[in-house]
């Protein structure tokens, strides 16, 4: 074995090199020595080298230092492999609309990102707090209305509304919508509702707390109920549904009832504290209430005080610590999380909030189970909310189809030009804007007298090819059909006098006293005319006597 220098790096070479000639000639032989016993097989060790031993020798004496490395590492598996399927992705605890996200259905992985808009936990804190709710618990007295021009105030933005009245003595769960939130403020009103309330039975029930829960729970289901005397709104008899009720506790000695219920949005549980005292029997009225979940959120849903809002603003302002703020202040995207999704692309949401309708091109994922109907959730790759909509298509139908409607736009919530405009950049589209600034076509791009043969021949009228606004060159001349001649049976006259008469005599049918009027009209005309003549001048006279 001798040390061959040649398969060694320029620089490595030249170290050895170096270092070779500061050693004698002996200590050469000595490290030649030394290098050939550790390669010879031991004295103790029966084993012949083989041929592919030979061979790997050969190889490594041919490779660079990298390259062994390189074949070293490989052999011990240290790579990352060619592999056709994508390693799955833990979503379960990605946050708001990203939930679950690698669980939807891929209708395509490609598309162009676009480096503007913010995952909605990290935009910027004017655009977070414009994009934001607030899950407050409403203090007794103020009614709801001061307590969100409170908010508005504090906050220091153009908007804000809530998801539903409560009662100035009435406490508890009342999500305030900020700004751009707002838009969603009549799907949380429409939401069911859950109250804990008291009420005050006027005597004591014979059949104790058995009695009680049992009248309880048979006031559940489409219940008549009319507004209370001291509501704002008319009061007109309504139907209205519980979902669910529960006796919690009942106090025999002072006649009080705790009881929880879950409800349709605009139940007044004033009213069904009057209707469990008349079922008891004893009559009764409500002493308290306090809701405990409007829609999606609940008490347990980062509840906060005015005091907290109050504080947290204060905090930012002096000392621009903007935690507190992102505490108190969710993403508006927690009211949405119940709806099913679909993804599009960066290149279709600017297009949306214009108002257009999501084509199947537009579309990345969707969930499982939409139907056609159903309310959806339009969001981007990065789990921005960018409207609310109607799908047009089940989910069957958008894995199949190569176009067509996904869904159509109920409401936007993303503000216009977040993300930038993507449509009208194809070749087509580029050719009908230079022709409108040459003044080749008017300003909606209608072809007029100096437009070229070749685009008209080239762009389809689709007015003329059977569209939905019809032009005027499209009219067909059609020929004249000839028809015998009928002559009316009736003058026009005649038919006319028949309609009134028929009216009169329905007229009649309806009102009786109509009819009475009319027979009284009939006599005194008969009585009028069985009267001769001259008696009815004696009676003029007689009259005109009488009035001098």
């Amino acid at each position: 074995f001798a040390l061959d220098p040649v398969g060694l790096h320029p620089r490595e070479r030249r170290r050895n090199s170096l270092g070779l000639g500061r050693l004698g000639v002996g200590s050469m032989r000595r490290l030649a020595n030394l290098s050939y016993a550790s390669c010879a097989p031991s004295r103790f060790e029966d084993v012949a080298p083989s041929d592919a031993s030979h061979a790997n020798v050969g190889e490594s004496r041919g490779k660079t230092r990298l390259e062994r490395v390189g074949m070293e590492h490989a052999q011990d598996g240290m790579v990352i492999k060619p592999q056709s399927n994508t390693p799955p992705l833990d979503t379960s605890k990605w946050p708001l609309l990203l939930k679950n996200y690698d669980k939807l259905n891929i209708r395509t992985g490609h598309y162009t990102p676009i480096p503007t808009g913010f995952s909605p936990l990290q935009r910027p804190i004017e655009d977070y707090i414009r994009y934001g709710v607030i899950n407050l618990d409403k203090p007794a007295n103020p009614s709801s209305h001061e307590v969100v021009a409170w908010a508005k105030r504090i906050l220091r933005v153009d908007k804000t509304g809530h998801s539903g009245t409560l009662d100035p003595k009435v406490t508890g769960n009342l999500i305030v919508c900020v700004d751009r939130a707002t838009r969603l403020v009549k799907s949380q009103q429409g939401a069911g509702k859950q109250y804990v309330c008291v009420a005050k039975l006027h005597n004591k029930v014979e059949g104790g707390v058995a009695k009680v829960a049992r009248a309880i729970e048979t006031l559940t289901g489409a219940l008549f109920q009319r507004p209370p005397l001291i509501s704002a709104v008319k009061r007109q008899l309504r139907i209205r549904t519980i979902y669910e009720s529960k006796l919690l506790e009942y106090d025999e000695e002072r006649n009080l009832v705790v009881f929880w219920v879950k409800c349709e949005a605009g139940t007044y549980i004033r009213t069904l504290c009057v209707h469990l005292g008349l079922l008891l029997g004893v009559g009764g009225h409500m002493q308290e209430l306090r809701r405990v979940r409007s829609g999606i959120l609940g008490e347990g849903d980062n509840l906060r005080t005015m005091h907290d809002l109050l504080d947290a603003m204060w905090l930012y302002d002096n000392f621009k610590d903007e935690t507190y703020l992102r505490r108190v202040i969710m993403p508006l995207e927690v009211l949405l999380t119940n709806y099913k999704r679909l993804v599009v692309k960066d290149s279709a949401v600017n297009a949306i909030c214009y108002g257009a309708k999501l084509m199947i091109p537009g579309l990345l994922r969707f969930e499982t189970g939409i139907e056609t109907g159903e309310e959806v959730v339009i969001m981007t790759t990065k789990g921005e909310a960018v409207a609310v909509g109607i799908a047009q298509m089940t989910t069957a139908v958008m894995a199949t189809v190569d176009h067509g409607e996904v869904a159509k736009i109920k409401r936007v919530v993303m503000e216009r030009d977040t993300y930038p405009r993507r449509w009208g950049l194809g070749p087509n589209a580029q050719a009908k804007k230079k022709l409108i600034a040459d003044g080749k076509l008017d300003k909606y791009g209608r072809p007029n007298e100096s437009t070229p043969k070749e685009y008209l021949r080239a762009v389809p009228d689709l007015d003329r090819n059977g569209g939905s606004t019809p032009t005027a060159k499209a009219v067909e001349v059609e020929t004249p059909v000839e028809t015998p001649k009928v002559e009316p049976e009736t003058p026009a006259s005649d038919k006319k006098k028949k309609k009134d008469k028929k009216e009169k005599e329905k007229k009649r049918e309806r009102s009786p006293s109509a009819d009475a009027s009319a027979e009284k009209k009939k006599k005194k005309k008969d009585k009028d005319s069985a009267t001769p003549k001259s008696e009815k001048k004696k009676k003029e006279k007689k009259d005109s006597d009488d009035s001098e």
